[in-house]
């Protein structure tokens, strides 16, 4: 938490971009995030909404640190913001740190790629996503 920042995001600003480089990350204190997916001839595709306690972004963890989906405020949000490279470097120096936060990040985007399918088949599946699991 010594590298976190405090700040804060009016419902609609866009927090980042598909494509763009993935240089930090958010924790979410208050309000809702929704991570989107690029759909040619369609609008953005929302996946999933995010809120407190929830980690925004995990394309930072991972070369070519691009980010994998979009994100945007649906309400006013209050977020812990960290800088990918200091929070990278603090891994490096402690491997036992950089293993908690590896298997942490790995398990968030295993669960967001796993929503995504699934809101992808509800959307555009001729019978939707049925039971997965």
């Amino acid at each position: 938490m010594r590298l976190a920042r405090e700040v804060s995001f009016e419902a609609g600003t866009r927090l980042f971009e598909e494509g763009r480089h993935a240089d930090r990350f958010w924790i979410v204190r208050t309000g809702t995030v929704a991570l989107d997916l690029h759909v040619p001839g369609r609008r953005p595709a929302v996946v999933e909404s995010l809120g407190h306690g929830e980690l925004v972004g995990w394309s930072w963890h991972f070369p070519p640190y691009l980010w994998h989906l979009g994100a945007e405020a649906m309400t006013p949000v209050r977020a812990w913001e960290f800088d990918a490279e200091s929070v990278r470097a603090m891994c490096a120096a402690d491997p036992a740190f950089g293993r908690a936060i590896a298997v942490w990040v790995g398990r968030v985007a295993a669960q967001r790629l796993h929503a995504t399918r699934v809101r992808l088949l509800d959307l555009y599946a001729p019978y939707g996503s049925g039971d997965l699991l």
